[in-house]
């Protein structure tokens, strides 16, 4: 299990900085805190024109890193979480450790050699299984030792599952870097996580009104909650404005970290909320 992993070559008591790196094929983001005062020091998003490789997307973390002087830093705690849609969410007591191969493939491309790997979502049952990008973990592993590293699927859905106050259905939308992940809460349980590529607002709007037919959600009533890279003058939530009556964009609770002069547009959702 990668969740209780922590960096052991650090002295915690000295030092109170903690790192938080999120890795896609589409891009990349960094996020530092002071966990004193729960300042965010340093973050930043870069997000790629087009898809990379995993060795180009290595290059880009270098280079990432070292700009900002992450690298020169120590932290008391060090987390990477990995975005993709090679995972697939088991319940906790059907998950069996040595079949964590089987349950992806049915998801998705697996091949032998991949590393599989699995976040347990805490309080809520679920175990996320998972394919992490192992050239990245070995660098970073390389410039800090042992870290912990996760999916953000399990960031997302525990971060929304606590949050989530509504008595009515809520369809969650976060979209970044090309990907929508559509998570769907009815008060404190977990309806649907499904994650989708897509490259034009009819892409998104066709997932999005599919995922809801299939779980048969009326559109005049379902809670409709966008964040993420959606703005209520972008195309995509006009768009979706015309399909749902009950829609705003979610503002997440970002309370427990002063931003300073961050904001959403440099903070990458999951990579503060790993923290």
């Amino acid at each position: 299990m990668t969740e209780k992993q922590k960096n052991n070559i650090l002295d915690t008591t000295s030092n109170y900085k903690k790192l938080s790196i999120q890795i896609s094929l589409n891009g990349l983001s960094f996020c530092v805190v002071d966990t004193l005062d729960n300042t965010v020091l340093a973050s930043e998003r870069k997000i790629f024109d087009t898809e990379l490789d995993s060795l180009e997307l290595e290059k880009e973390l270098v280079t990432m890193l070292k700009e900002h002087n992450i690298t020169n830093n120590t932290y008391a705690e060090v987390i990477a979480t990995h975005r993709n849609t090679l995972f697939c969410f088991v319940p906790k007591s059907l998950f069996v450790e040595d079949e964590a191969h089987n349950y992806l493939k049915y998801n998705t491309k697996v091949l032998a050699t991949d590393l599989i790997a699995q976040d347990e979502i805490a309080n809520f049952d679920i175990v996320n299984v998972f394919v992490p990008l192992v050239n990245i973990n070995n660098y970073i592993y390389d410039l800090f030792g042992d870290f912990t590293y996760k999916h953000s699927s399990s960031i997302i859905t525990s971060s929304l599952l606590n949050a989530n106050t509504n008595n009515d259905i809520t369809c969650y939308v976060y979209a970044s870097e090309r990907q929508m992940d559509i998570i769907i809460i009815d008060k404190k349980k977990l309806l649907l996580f499904n994650s989708f590529e897509y490259t034009t607002t009819e892409d998104f709007l066709y997932y999005l009104l599919f995922t809801c037919e299939q779980l048969k959600l009326n559109n005049e009533t379902v809670l409709l909650r966008l964040f993420g890279d959606i703005e209520e003058d972008s195309t995509i939530y006009k768009n979706c404005y015309n399909h749902f009556k009950n829609i705003c964009v979610y503002a997440p609770d970002h309370s427990t970290f002063q931003l300073g002069d961050f904001t959403k547009k440099n903070i990458d959702f999951t990579a503060l909320n790993a923290l």
